[in-house]
């Protein structure tokens, strides 16, 4: 959720002074940008995880600040739940091993997290929404203890000026209110990061856009909310719905939300800034002392903080990041399609796919987004949110005939994408072992239609038939998975149905 801030009040000055800084922010971002002022390319990659606190019973805990003091890592952090967890793994080089070491530190790390968190009755699952979380579960009264997480609810809350609606439309509806933002905290997510070079990032950005879709038709995990079925990635419509500032005459009058795809492809990352500029008004108008424009033309380099802080309130599902490592400036792209989990074997071959069909997509001489109009990837991006691995998606066809077709998604990965992607792994110096294992997952849940997602609805649905309600078929999916996961083996390998031992019968 960005970084960490003090709760105060706010009045017209500071407003008008944050408006003001934001645009000196923004006017010493062009300059370092003309002045080729940013790090050179070094192939790096990062990785944070969003994670769940549930009992063996698969129901939340709402207790991370508790587990956090057990775990004692500057790995692990808050989130807004207080059933929420974040990791974040240190940055790597895109070569070599570097997937299976990913792997080893991630085991490592969540399972020295999950049996501190056992301690306490708890324990760590990775998946986008906790199927057994109630509307109650996500009032105010969980929200992390956190000034940022209070300080951000109330300028939405007030910005809002009522209730938010989650209203979402699937395999049945769901409709409800609330007065806080904290349902966002049923969204957790697995963010990348690749830190590219100004001359590329037009590239890889567009290229991010483009496969957005695709990661969610593979990666879906995410089918219940508040014990309906509803999407098989439900966390972009929840995410859109439980952060949206906007009173229903702006979202009449088509003022954008503060989560959105976007609306067209670009040729620079100083467009997506100045964007967020021009279509979003400040949630968190905090000034430091620092004068961006003094700090360049002293020859130094600006934190650009207001602008790294704005930037942070406004929820593109690829966003482009700022950020100063000794000095040196650099940029990034932050990947916030994928949801968690399951495990992490699917977890680090979901991030292998992406950073080796980026690569392939960003180098191509004919690249995609020439070839198909972004309300293509748009509609893409939807359709993979609604139906999964079953999704259909409008894509280029191959050679030069032109136009867009429309296939399925996974016929697509496994004739088009993977290719891509290994060529792209190969690209990046990534060892041939990491690579075909990484890749070999993605095939197998293609060939399997197999994701988190379908595996939960199959499971929840074989539980309904064997007599057990919606609460305790639930209950039983989220038992089921998490015995699975902890398990390691990825999720495409997992048996369908429930053991003997679960209840057959309603109590």
């Amino acid at each position: 959720m960005g970084e960490k801030v003090v709760a105060v009040g706010f009045d017209l000055a500071d407003r008008q002074r944050y408006r003001r800084k934001l645009g000196s922010c923004l006017e010493a971002l062009e300059r370092l940008l003309a002045e080729k002022r940013f790090d050179r390319p070094r192939n790096l990659m990062g990785l944070e995880i969003e994670l769940n606190l549930t009992g063996a019973d698969g129901l939340p805990r709402m207790m991370n600040g508790r587990v956090l003091e057990r775990i004692a890592s500057g790995d692990f952090q808050t989130e807004l739940g207080l059933f929420n967890l974040e990791v974040n793994i240190a940055p790597h080089r895109l070569s070599g091993h570097v997937f299976s070491q990913l792997a080893e530190e991630l085991r490592t790390g969540l399972g020295y997290a999950h049996r501190k968190a056992e301690e306490l009755g708890a324990g760590i699952l990775m998946i986008g929404i906790l199927p057994t979380l109630t509307r109650g579960d996500v009032d105010l009264v969980n929200i992390s203890d956190v000034d940022r997480y209070m300080l951000l609810n109330d300028q939405m809350v007030a910005a809002r000026g009522e209730d938010f609606a989650l209203e979402i439309d699937g395999v049945e509806r769901l409709s409800c209110t609330a007065g806080s933002i904290t349902p966002e905290a049923a969204c957790t997510s697995v963010q990348l990061h690749l830190q590219v070079t100004p001359e590329r990032f037009a590239d890889v950005w567009n290229a991010a856009q483009a496969v957005a879709a695709v990661q969610i038709a593979i990666g879906a995990n995410s089918p219940f909310l508040f014990g309906r079925e509803l999407w098989r990635e439900t966390r972009p419509p929840l995410f859109q719905q439980a952060t949206d500032t906007r009173p229903p005459e702006l979202q009449a009058q088509g003022v954008r939300p503060r989560t959105w795809f976007g609306e067209r492809w670009v040729d620079s990352a100083y467009e997506l800034f100045e964007e967020n500029l021009r279509y979003f008004p400040a949630l968190l108008p905090l000034c430091d002392d620092e004068d961006p424009l003094r700090v360049l033309d002293d020859g130094g380099v600006p934190s650009l903080r207001e602008l790294v802080l704005h930037n942070g309130t406004v929820y593109r599902w690829n966003r482009p990041v700022y950020g100063v490592v000794d000095g040196v400036p650099h940029l990034r792209v932050e990947n916030r399609v994928l949801p968690a989990g399951p495990t992490v074997d699917d977890v680090v071959a979901n991030a292998a796919f992406y950073y080796g069909l980026v690569r392939a997509l960003a180098e191509d001489p004919r690249p995609v987004w020439r070839r198909m109009g972004f309300a293509d990837a748009s509609a893409n991006f939807d359709s993979a949110c609604r139906h999964g691995i079953d999704a259909e998606l409008r894509w280029p066809r191959p050679g030069r005939g032109g136009g867009v077709t429309v296939v399925p998604a996974v016929k697509l990965v496994r004739d088009e994408l993977l290719p891509l992607a290994a060529a792209g792994l190969d690209a990046w110096g990534i060892e041939a072992g990491d690579r075909d294992r990484c890749l070999g997952l993605i095939e197998e849940r293609c060939r399997r239609r197999v994701n988190g997602a379908s595996w939960q609805v199959g499971t929840f649905h074989r539980a309904q038939e064997a007599g057990l309600d919606r609460e305790a078929a639930l209950a039983a999916t989220a038992r089921r998975y998490r015995e699975l996961a902890m398990t390691g083996e990825p999720v495409h390998t997992w048996p369908a149905g429930f053991p003997e031992r679960y209840p057959r019968r309603t109590p």
